[in-house]
């Protein structure tokens, strides 16, 4: 999992309740036959002329750049489910937040899958066993100074999970076709240092509470839906 002790200024607002600016409802959403495990597989393979929409963060650490890399988990059940953590709430960075499992490169990583494979093992006992690796989508630069490679994966719906108590609070999915359908992306912007600081947000509401899906997670998953629309 990402960490940034004492080398990041603390985010000073909450970003559930800073107010909505737009929401996406004129853009289309990714087709069904698009979000299924085989024409996933076969995108990647020959993935289409796209341009991602989000590549970076303003920079608000004096952190020296680190290469990481997270873990995109597809569960396959009847429809296809986006894994993700909950942070614990004692963590002195991004306490309580959405995350997907992941984390720097070792130098003994053979590439940023083994990266995203070793951390997702770490933080939520997700073994290797289970997990398929399909792709990989555009670098993304967080504000933290993260040099973020999302890597793409299918899950086995029966995979354990042993979730790391000292880092991950909760895991729970989401439909992926949640968050392809961008009338579920929200834009937000508040002034804090100085400057006008803009994201995007996708809450999504299960049976225990909202999981307010936003940041680095959620630029990640817009560049998903580009990635994958027709």
């Amino acid at each position: 999992m990402l960490s940034e002790r004492n080398v990041t200024t603390p985010i000073s607002f909450d970003p559930a309740q800073v107010p909505v600016t737009g929401v996406d409802t004129h853009l289309p959403k990714v087709s069904g036959e698009l979000l299924a495990p085989a024409a996933l597989r076969r995108r990647f393979v020959a993935p289409p002329v796209w341009t991602p929409e989000y590549l970076s963060e303003p920079k608000f650490s004096q952190r020296t750049p680190v290469a990481a890399s997270v873990l995109v988990p597809l569960v396959m059940r009847d429809q296809l489910m986006v894994l993700l953590t909950q942070r614990t709430a004692h963590l002195s960075s991004h306490s309580g937040q959405v995350a997907f499992p992941g984390g720097k490169a070792d130098p003994e990583d053979a590439d940023v899958a083994a990266t995203a494979l070793r951390e997702a093992q770490e933080e939520i006992g997700l073994h290797p066993d289970h997990v398929e690796v399909i792709g990989t989508l555009p670098i993304y630069t967080t504000g933290s100074a993260y040099i973020v490679t999302p890597v793409v994966a299918l899950v086995q719906p029966d995979a354990p999970l042993v979730p790391n108590a000292d880092e991950v609070a909760d895991v729970f999915e989401v439909p992926l076709a949640f968050l392809m359908d961008p009338a579920n992306h929200r834009h937000h912007a508040v002034d804090w240092q100085g400057a006008t600081r803009q994201w995007l947000s996708m809450p999504y509401r299960d049976a225990n509470r909202e999981r307010f899906i936003w940041g680095a997670t959620a630029g990640m998953l817009r560049n998903f839906y580009r990635f994958l629309l027709d």
